[in-house]
């Protein structure tokens, strides 16, 4: 069946032409992450990246596709413009203004994008000021990071990643327009399935040189695919609430009548709560690195790294919170309710008004716990892979815990981007994608990939 689509993918013209835009864009994209920005020693700054995987520099790494490690054009990467996305979605929430404007439909939504753009260009001449001045002070061991410290270097360093992202944020949109799929999204997975092959020689030469035996290479695998399965199956699922409309008479037809649902889906958040609760935790680790005289900061940091018990409690403890307070800011009961009412629906057995709100409400309250523990999910077993669970750190008790299997203390070693957050990423860009065109293909009358039976892939926003 598959084969069948693709072969009636290359029969329509227009679908064609959108796929090969797209994919020349991300080869665009692609060659200026190998273009490095001028004055900066590479060799000396990749084995600062390795050695501060857990810091914010090191979160900001992995957005940028490994950019920044490597401090190409492209260093900043698309972080400045989600950033601002952010920030604007959480005003409108809260200005009157951008919230008015919000409503305006595509006039409004043009608007909101021209100041996400100027808000962009802002956060990238901040960021990359910051930057510069922070690898003008790194500490180095026999080399400088920069080779000619000053204000030219600051300017240069500034003008380049902030044309870089402004670029970047340009190809994003014209993919979005005339591509397929969301164009920055797209250009994330791109940064980040571009340590794929990387990742897959690794763990040929740790199985050529018995580092590894076949069985870990199975299991590893097996759990790859049982974890990418998992976030198909979540990010799919929907509760979806039965809402009758009363018959209305208009003139001489009959409006309503009919029965629908309203889909709440289980993770209304999508990747948004475990990027914040990651970016988060990664602070601690850079105080202990920009203040290495500060014994508080030492030992929080110390406390904080990746795989210790504190690390592992408030990671999961951050996701579950911002996953309430996300789904608190694009979901609003009383106005779902108010609107239903307005056009005269009803849930079966439930008042309308603010009953229908509290109805709601309170699902949406039990699906966000769910869709809670499953991101928290996605996130720690990767990490566990990565580092293991340190739980013989714990004080007092930790000692009972030495006899622990060294992968259940330590992890696997996976050292490639097998994270939770690029994984969440990976899976449902992939799947938004594969909608889209899915779309194409029913639009024009032909079947998706799944064949005729109507089985048609659902991605996050169905």
């Amino acid at each position: 069946m598959i084969v069948e689509s693709i072969r009636n993918i290359w029969n329509m013209p227009d679908l064609k032409r959108r796929i090969f835009f797209t994919l020349a864009l991300l080869a665009v994209y692609r060659v200026g992450a190998v273009i490095p920005t001028p004055g900066i020693n590479s060799e000396v700054l990749l084995r600062f990246f390795e050695q501060n995987r857990g810091t914010v520099f090191g979160f900001m790494d992995l957005f940028s596709g490994g950019n920044l490690s490597r401090f190409t054009i492209f260093a900043l990467g698309i972080t400045p413009y989600i950033t601002a996305s952010i920030i604007l979605q959480l005003l409108t929430v809260v200005w009157p203004f951008l919230e008015k404007l919000s409503k305006e439909g595509e006039l409004g939504r043009k608007k909101i994008t021209q100041y996400t753009r100027y808000l962009t260009v802002i956060l990238s001449l901040i960021q990359s000021i910051s930057i510069a001045i922070a690898f003008e002070k790194m500490p180095s061991q026999g080399s400088q990071v920069v080779i000619n410290p000053g204000y030219g270097f600051i300017f240069m360093t500034a003008l380049t990643l902030t044309t870089g992202t402004a670029f970047i944020m340009w190809l994003g949109e014209q993919i979005s327009e005339r591509g397929i799929g969301n164009g920055m999204s797209l250009l994330i997975f791109a940064g980040i399935v571009v340590g794929l092959p990387h990742a897959t020689t690794e763990i040929y030469t740790k199985l050529a040189t018995q580092q590894w035996s076949p069985l870990v290479v199975i299991i590893l695998l097996a759990m790859m695919v049982a974890v990418v399965g998992f976030i198909v199956l979540v990010e799919r699922a929907q509760r979806r609430i039965p809402v009758q409309y009363a018959k209305r008479v208009v003139g001489r037809r009959v409006m309503g009548g009919q029965s629908t649902h309203l889909p709440l889906k289980v993770n209304v958040g999508g990747v948004i709560p475990v990027i914040f609760a990651s970016s988060i935790l990664a602070f601690p680790q850079t105080f202990g690195y920009l203040f290495p005289g500060s014994q508080f900061f030492r030992n929080m940091s110390e406390a904080l790294r990746t795989g210790e018990p504190l690390w592992n409690l408030l990671y999961i403890s951050g996701i579950v919170f911002f996953c309430y307070f996300y789904t608190s800011i694009v979901f609003n009961p009383t106005e779902v309710a108010d609107n239903m009412r307005k056009y005269g629906g009803f849930i079966p057995g439930i008042r309308p008004g603010k009953k229908t709100a509290e109805h709601v409400e309170s699902i949406l309250t039990r699906v966000t716990f769910a869709g809670a523990i499953y991101l928290a999910l996605i996130a720690i077993i990767p990490e566990f892979m990565i580092t293991g669970f340190h739980i013989h750190h714990l004080p007092v008790v930790g000692r009972y815990f030495d006899g622990l299997p060294s992968w259940l203390l330590n992890g696997m070693g996976v050292n490639f981007f097998f994270g939770g957050t690029s994984l969440l990423i990976v899976v449902g860009v992939a799947m938004d994608t594969v909608q889209q065109i899915e779309a194409q293909l029913v639009m024009r009358h032909y079947d998706g990939f799944l064949g005729p039976r109507g089985r048609r892939i659902r991605g996050r926003r169905s």
